[in-house]
């Protein structure tokens, strides 16, 4: 998948979350999608946001910047279900690093993100998000 942001391309491989199981045929030759899809999005904001549970990043860092000690952050734009569960072919860049290698793999790690859901009134929903990606090279930071 190619996103453009602006004055550069990023390439990222996002998983598709909706397989063809979930689908149905009818009789007039359409496709209905499972229950499974996103419910329109409420204009009532959610109490919590969704929260990152993954005990360790599944980002990996671009060696080769690792190596130049390039450090950066991506900003992305993610959705998930009621249930926590990163919605297929959610993930976009809301703001780049300015490496086009970043923005890669802060996209291309997003499909092995893991989170607890919105909570809207203390129930889970499904909701739009910004989900911050740091690199920050290890053997730049000062010792505490």
């Amino acid at each position: 998948m190619t996103s453009r942001v602006p004055g550069r391309m990023v390439l990222g491989a996002v998983a598709l979350g909706v397989g063809l199981a979930s689908c149905t045929a009818r009789d007039d030759g359409t496709v209905a999608l499972g229950n499974d899809q996103p419910a329109a999005a409420s204009d009532e904001p959610v109490d919590l946001p969704p929260v990152a549970i993954n005990p360790v990043s599944p980002v990996l860092y671009p060696p080769a910047l690792l190596e130049q000690g390039i450090e950066g952050r991506v900003l992305l734009r993610l959705y998930v279900d009621s249930q926590g569960r990163l919605v297929g072919d959610s993930s976009r860049i809301a703001e780049s690093s300015g490496y086009p290698a970043l923005d890669s793999a802060a996209v291309q790690g997003a499909p092995s993100l893991r989170f607890s859901p919105a909570l809207r009134r203390g129930r889970p929903v499904s909701a739009p998000f910004l989900q911050p990606v740091h690199f920050r090279n290890p053997r730049t930071r000062s010792a505490p």
